[in-house]
Order: structure tokens, then C-alpha cells, then sequence
């Protein structure tokens, strides 16, 4: 299978994690489609291509470690370090305060630099905090992967960040591919 964004949108639809309907997203806004990526990685041959795709993008890149915030990006960033081979680090939203504590999985060493893969971006909150937090110890974080981009200002958010989104697939072309299905 050709590494493209048609078939992944392709693979995404075929198993049903691209639906058409009346959603409430985590950020409390409606949408009238739902991209269920947690859903995509549940099947192997879409979490391989989903993983493969994130892999090329990365193949010329200076990365250290390959970076997932739980819960949507753990599946992802586990399969792109097996591919890679560059270890992995996962970043929890909270503190945990038990066992170990902290919020990371994985070692996070200063200088190091970090690329993170992540399900589905909107406004890229939930990945900025956790380029905040790895910032704050002395990671360098200058590229995010995201499965599917719904271009509602995460590109634009993450710029200001000085931080490189890359889309595998765009909310724009899924829907246009979708056509009359919507």
C-alpha cells in the first residue's frame, strides 16, 4: 500500500473511525463529523500504515526520542519507536501522585529533542501543555505529527510556539472525499 494521505483517509473510513453525525468534541465545540483515531489504532493494518507514514515523515529528522501524550498518542508513538527505534517517551495531561509520580514514561534527559505524534488536532491544546512541560525541562520539542488535522488553529497555535505541525491527513480532504456521505 502507497503511503498516502487518500489511503489513509481511505483506511480510516473503512474501519469506521470517521463518522458523520452531531458530536460534541473535547473542547465542548459541535462538529457534524467525529475522526475516532483511538479506534484506527485498535486495527493493525491502520495503525501500521498510520505508523509507517509517521515514520517517513521523520526518517531525515534529528530526533532523540519519539514523544506520545496518553491517551490518544500512547498507541501511536509505541508503534513509531518500534519502527524507528528511537526510544520512547509518554507524557501524562496530570501528575500522577502515586507509584513513581511524576508525568512522564520514559526518560526525559535536557537537550534532548523530542518529536510528538499525536491522534487528532484541533486548537493543539492538549499538546502544547505537554511542549510546555517538556520545555520546562530543557527538551527540545520543534515537531508535532498529528494523524488528522481539523484545521480549527492548531497549525497556527503550534506556529507561534515555533513548533512544525504535520498533518498525515487533513479535516479538509476527508470531508471532500466524503462528498455526498455527509
Amino acid at each position: 500500500m502507497e503511503y498516502t494521505e487518500d489511503n489513509l483517509i481511505t483506511a480510516l473510513r473503512d474501519c469506521e473511525a470517521i463518522r458523520f453525525g452531531d458530536f460534541t468534541l473535547a473542547s465542548g465545540n459541535k462538529s457534524r463529523y467525529y475522526i475516532d483515531i483511538k479506534k484506527a489504532t485498535s486495527m493493525p493494518k491502520v495503525l501500521k500504515l498510520i505508523s509507517e507514514m509517521a515514520s517517513e515523515k521523520i526518517r531525515d529528522m534529528q530526533v532523540d526520542r519519539i514523544g506520545g501524550v496518553a491517551l490518544g498518542g500512547v498507541p501511536l508513538a509505541t508503534a513509531v519507536s518500534l519502527i524507528t527505534e528511537d526510544p520512547l517517551l509518554l507524557i501524562r495531561k496530570s501528575e500522577k501522585d502515586y507509584g513513581t509520580g511524576g508525568r512522564f514514561v520514559g526518560d526525559v534527559n535536557k537537550g534532548e529533542t523530542v518529536i510528538l505524534i499525536e491522534d487528532v488536532t484541533t486548537s493543539g491544546g492538549s499538546v502544547i501543555d505537554a511542549i510546555d512541560v517538556l520545555r520546562s525541562e530543557g527538551v527540545v520539542v520543534n515537531t508535532v505529527i498529528t494523524v488528522v488535522d481539523r484545521e480549527e488553529g492548531a497549525l497556527e497555535n503550534l506556529k507561534a510556539k515555533n513548533i512544525e505541525l504535520i498533518p498525515l491527513a487533513r479535516a479538509s480532504r476527508i470531508l471532500e472525499k466524503a462528498g455526498d456521505d455527509v
